[in-house]
């Protein structure tokens, strides 16, 4: 025996669990998208049921806890070979739900599917680490949580970036049943390595853990919050950068990916890394935490990249702090029930109760706020000892220096145009300068750090919450504006521009955005009385705010498909937007995921159906693939149109389309519409539209001849799709963005 006893292997057997918990979740919400489709009451089930299952593994974990060593892996193998049952990964065939349980039914589907096996390897982490500190040269085990993460870090990066891109979802679950194969061999051999150890692990040197005693109720407290805080950051930063910074595909990726490599660097021997991050976080937060009110970002790369730099700093330090406060091996599976149960907690407020208390990401700056009352504090400039000042004569110049910071701040107030310039920039430095001087008391620096944010735009950020023009769902958050000077009243989805309409009676039920009357979709349905006759039956996917309204004709048959209830509140509201009032006030508008809802209709109902379904640059992929274009095909006629929206900034989708139609033998062609040229009236924008049809003659009744993709599209002009050698088709087994993500425009200039 070494003194370390077979480490490789523990850490080997973690880092296979942790990269298996972090595969088989995207993989199963891939599996499981067409059937339940995109509605947040069912993702937010999914959470709630994965978050459960982890801490449920972890309950589990502690509850083997008191039995024997041997004992424990006896029954752990055991449930272990119980679960395989439920291999390989699938969808359990269970009955649909009855009108009104849907919110009960995802949870037992996702159960039924996956429950055993998820809690079973979720368990891996604390219990190995048992396992491996039962030997009394093992040493600490707490560093073998870095390895969990690393794992899991692996898993989070692979899935989207070589998994999904390469394998169908069939044979993703039998690899991922061969790696559980794997795992049960790695946890069978970590028993077999402890099977003579003595039963409770001693701490480095000797000392027995039991001569400590179990951790106080506020001890466990403090842990509770130390995980929450950065679980909720990492989510709240997720959501401040899609709605307010940048909508950026897969950007959920770099939040979470860093959350976990916090934990790698803290729970890891690199001692003097997390010190360094602990003495540098209360200076970070201060200067980039100045920004988490800030409600106008303007799409900076930059402030993005900031805002990630501060998440990965401060959870780090909170994280070495945790490991810091860390109890002996004998409550080791405690601790990580308490800090799981916090990684929950955090969770659960960020994304499930944020978007039903808050209008905006109020979440961000409030968990950036408890980052500071939490983080290790160490005195930068002790300026106070310098002086060689009485802790009561420090406090009065504490409160000094608050005072000149409260000041600075309404000065910025008053300054505030929309960026730091000039004075603003000045007050700003000073309120820097101020809050690192108070770092050691935090009382003060919590203040300071609120007053920037206030200061940042922060204040106008806070008033927009009063008009009632700003309005969340689970989907994003939408504020109308209205911009006199242009005329125009513009609907925002964070950055993101989702509709607009002249606010001149004259000019109200004019087309704008990406639906004007030279747009695919605007020539569409300009033409569907002739393309349909005078009754044309048109089927409308994505309501916005309600623009396209205005296309329908009397005698027309409409119906409108929208996700978000809000989007639809807002579209109804003749005080916000009068498209739907003013042109199609009686048309149905139903609720609920396309997908799902289309599959509903009739066979052959619909004329024309449109299908603009993204939100900001987000693709619902589970929309464009061959069995959803099947969907649309049933739902339209045999002489019928499909129109689909695919502008984007990021993802070139042409070739998704090419492929589906020749595929299917239809006749495609894209309306590649640049818009006005620059005038000063930005009411209209550039679009793609592409058209499909069963026959190219019904298609050319609406495009005409097609023009090369050499020449410029003149008005009205429609092109042939541009397809790309071996691409793969897209179905609900296999489909993967990365093939046509257009990776220059992540670092290029946000588009306008």
């Amino acid at each position: 025996m070494t003194a370390l006893p077979r480490r490789w292997l523990f850490v080997l057997t973690i880092l296979v669990g942790s990269f298996l918990l972090f595969q088989v979740q995207p993989m199963v919400a891939r599996m499981v998208l067409p059937k339940l489709g995109g509605a947040p009451a069912v993702w937010n089930s999914a959470m709630l049921v994965y978050q459960a299952l982890l801490l449920a593994g972890y309950a589990y974990a502690h509850w083997l806890g008191r039995f024997t060593l041997r004992r424990q892996a006896v029954i752990h193998l055991a449930l272990f070979i119980v679960a395989a049952l439920w291999l390989p990964i699938g969808i359990a065939q269970i009955a649909p739900p009855a009108a009104g349980q849907e919110a009960l039914w995802v949870p037992l589907l996702l159960l039924a599917s996956i429950g055993p096996v998820f809690l079973v390897v979720s368990a891996q982490a604390p219990l190995m680490q048992r396992w491996f500190a039962a030997d009394s040269r093992a040493g600490d085990p707490y560093y073998l949580y870095a390895a969990s993460n690393l794992g899991s870090f692996a898993g989070l990066i692979s899935y989207p970036a070589l998994v999904e891109p390469n394998l169908p979802l069939a044979t993703q679950s039998w690899g991922w049943t061969a790696g559980y194969a794997l795992l049960v061999l790695l946890v069978a051999a970590s028993a077999a390595a402890r099977w003579h150890a003595r039963g409770d692990a001693t701490v480095a040197g000797g000392e027995s853990a039991g001569d400590e005693p179990r951790p106080t109720w506020r001890r466990q407290l403090h842990w509770l919050l130390i995980a929450a805080v950065p679980s909720g950051l990492m989510l709240s930063t997720t959501t401040h950068l899609t709605t307010d910074i940048v909508a950026m595909p897969l950007l959920w990726v770099l939040p979470l990916g860093l959350y976990l490599l916090s934990f790698v660097i803290a729970f890891s021997t690199m001692h003097r890394l997390t010190e360094v991050f602990a003495f540098i976080a209360p200076t970070v937060l201060l200067t980039i935490g100045a920004l988490a009110l800030l409600s106008s970002g303007g799409g900076s790369l930059m402030v993005a990249l900031a805002s990630l730099a501060m998440l990965f700093v401060v959870a780090t330090a909170l994280h070495g702090y945790l490991y810091h406060l860390r109890p002996a091996p004998q409550h080791l599976t405690l601790f990580y029930l308490v800090m799981s149960a916090g990684g929950v907690l955090g969770g659960l407020f960020a994304a499930l109760l944020a978007p039903l208390m808050f209008d905006w990401v109020y979440e961000h700056p409030l968990l950036t706020l408890a980052a500071a009352m939490l983080l290790p504090l160490p005195a930068i400039l002790p300026w106070d000892k310098w002086l060689k000042l009485k802790p009561s004569s420090a406090r009065i110049g504490v409160a000094l220096l608050v005072a000149v910071a409260v000041y600075a701040s309404l000065r910025m107030v008053d300054g505030w145009s929309g960026r730091l310039d000039g004075a603003v920039a000045g007050w700003g430095m000073a309120m820097l300068v101020i809050g690192i001087l108070v770092i050691g008391w935090r009382w003060a620096y919590v203040a300071v750090l609120a007053l920037l944010m206030v200061g940042v735009g922060g204040w106008n950020t806070v008033q927009e919450s009063f008009t009632g023009d700003r309005v969340r769902s689970y989907f994003g958050v939408y504020t109308v504006t209205d911009y006199p000077a242009q005329g125009q009243r513009r609907l925002a989805h964070g950055t993101t521009l989702h509709g607009l309409q002249r606010t001149d009676p004259a000019y109200r039920r004019e087309a704008t955005t990406y639906y004007g009357p030279k747009s695919g979709v605007g020539l569409a349905l300009g033409k569907a009385e002739a393309l349909a006759g005078p009754n044309a039956a048109v089927g409308i996917v994505g309501l916005g705010a309600g623009t396209l309204a205005c296309y329908r004709r009397p005698g027309q048959q409409w119906t409108i498909f929208e996700i978000d209830p809000v989007m639809v509140d807002i579209a109804r509201d003749p005080a916000k937007f009068t498209f739907l009032s003013d042109c199609a006030p009686d048309a149905p508008v139903v609720i609920g995921d396309a997908r799902l809802k289309i599959a509903e209709q009739a066979a052959g109902r619909f004329d024309i159906l449109v299908i603009d379904a993204f939100s900001s640059d987000a693709i619902p992929l589970h929309l464009l693939t061959r069995e959803a274009i099947g969907i649309y095909a049933r739902a339209l006629k045999p002489e019928g149109i499909l129109l689909i929206h695919i502008s984007n900034r990021f993802f070139a989708l042409e070739p998704v389309l090419a492929e589906e139609a020749r595929a299917r033998g239809w006749a495609a062609a894209i309306r590649l519409d640049p818009g006005p040229p620059d005038s000063g009236i930005d009411d209209l924008t550039g679009s793609n539209w592409v058209a499909l049809a069963a026959t190219p003659d019904r298609l050319q009744q609406l495009t005409g001849a097609l023009r090369p993709r050499r020449e410029a599209p003149l008005d009205g002009a429609w092109v042939p799709l541009k397809s790309r050698a071996g691409f793969q088709r897209w179905t609900d087994d296999y489909a993967s963005t990365l093939p046509v993500l257009m990776w220059g425009s992540l670092i290029g200039k946000r588009a306008e």
